[in-house]
């Protein structure tokens, strides 16, 4: 995987298509001193990927010399948005009432002048067709991220998603996503620029994480000494394929490792209870733990021996296999969406057809027979693989390279 070129543009292949990238290491980078971005979204909630990336590019803004303002409606990631200096004006941008929406309109247009905001952002939809219009009604550049595929079961769904395709630049999270605009909703591939999402590679470093982080997360989990470990994060809930890897568990003829069904149910009491009764079914409570919340990941990834992601439904991207891969983890992964593009396929981890459970548990049995020397190159590979291509960093200049591009454009006139 090559993210070195300055541009890359549509080929015939629609999974291959990708717009325009910025190059990390070059001399030139993106100059936004004095520049004023606003980023809109529904809420600033609990560390969901739009929440973390909206954090994360307003730290690279004020970092370089710009100011960051956010439009949400607050919650539990407010403290960090002002912590990296930004700052947050409260409306009501998670509402799908169309009169609410409407009202945003003005509201956002008179915070674009009264702040002199020079670029709008927009990372979901509700709040990107007020701050679209908003933003052509006072003249300001206006950008969207498009952060997964939503659903497009009629028109009026088609119709209510579209608006994430009218920025002047549209940023897809990975070439998947950049397919999917091209053929779902016939972006033009002149306006979209595939950034992918990126790791804290100070946070996700073997180094770093120490051997008494690991063990005191090991004591809260119940796990034994000496025993390999599966994992699985994410919330719970059906496509992201919990099932499938406690069947696949089920097939493997041994019991001396352990499974980890790390995150919440979010109020899916039915399908944890679900899980539960698997689990019973197939008489594996002593192998397969389900755990709600894990505040040190990175720790959780270094006592697991290999992480899988299951999901049944292509990932945009998923942030979960570069954490991993960072920390010198191997990985398994459905065969689709932005797996395709994060795994170096029997060098840092492996891909299987979705929803094959007999394929996935002769990964499994695999990944767990490596021998010490083949994790150890497998684990040099992986960390090298995540930090040329998917740091936090190269996320952070790249899509702050697009409001550069923006700017200079609206200057040429």
């Amino acid at each position: 995987m090559n993210e070195g070129a300055d541009h890359n543009t549509f080929g015939a292949d629609p999974e291959t298509q990708a717009g325009a990238d910025f190059a990390p290491g070059s001399d030139k980078w993106p100059d936004i001193k004095g520049v004023t971005v606003l980023q809109v979204l529904p809420a600033l909630g609990a560390g969901g990927g739009v929440e973390r990336g909206t954090v994360e590019i307003a730290e690279a803004i004020v970092a370089r010399g710009g100011r960051a303002l956010v439009a949400s409606n607050g919650g539990a990631d407010e403290h960090k948005f002002k912590r990296v200096g930004g700052e947050h004006i409260l409306l009501p941008m998670h509402s799908k009432n169309p009169f609410v929406m409407y009202a945003n309109i003005g509201r956002l247009a008179s915070l674009i002048k009264n702040e002199g905001v020079h670029i709008v952002h927009a990372r979901s939809r509700a709040p990107a067709w007020s701050a679209y219009f908003a933003s052509r009604r006072v003249g300001v550049p206006f950008i969207t991220t498009f952060h997964g595929t939503y659903s497009t079961g009629n028109a009026l769904k088609r119709r209510y998603n579209s608006v994430m395709v009218k920025g002047d630049r549209v940023i897809a999270i990975s070439r998947f996503i950049a397919g999917h605009l091209y053929q779902t909703y016939g972006a033009p591939s002149e306006i979209i620029r595939t950034i992918y999402r990126g790791v804290n590679l100070d946070r996700f470093h073997p180094a770093r994480v120490t051997a008494e982080r690991v063990t005191v997360l090991a004591a809260d989990w119940r796990l034994e000494d000496g025993l390999p470990v599966v994992m699985l994060p994410g919330r719970l809930t059906r496509w992201k394929g919990q099932t499938m890897l406690i069947e696949a568990i089920a097939k493997l003829d041994r019991r001396d490792f352990r499974c980890l069904l790390v995150g919440g149910d979010q109020g899916r009491v039915e399908y944890r209870r679900e899980l539960e009764n698997l689990v019973t079914k197939h008489e594996l409570g002593e192998i397969v733990r389900i755990v709600d919340h894990c505040d040190d990941m990175p720790a959780a990834y270094m006592m697991s021996d290999v992480v899988v992601s299951a999901s049944t439904d292509p990932e945009a991207f998923g942030r979960i296999l570069i954490e991993a891969q960072a920390l010198g983890r191997p990985v398994i992964a459905s065969d689709h969406g932005g797996a395709r593009e994060t795994i170096l396929e029997g060098e840092t981890g492996w891909l299987f057809p979705s929803g094959d459970v007999k394929v996935l548990t002769v990964m499994l049995e695999m990944v767990l027979n490596l021998s010490g020397e083949e994790r150890q190159a497998m684990a040099k590979k992986a960390i090298a693989h995540v930090r040329e291509n998917f740091s936090k960093q190269a996320m952070c200049d790249k899509t702050l390279n697009v409001y550069r591009e923006v700017l200079d454009q609206k200057a040429d006139g």
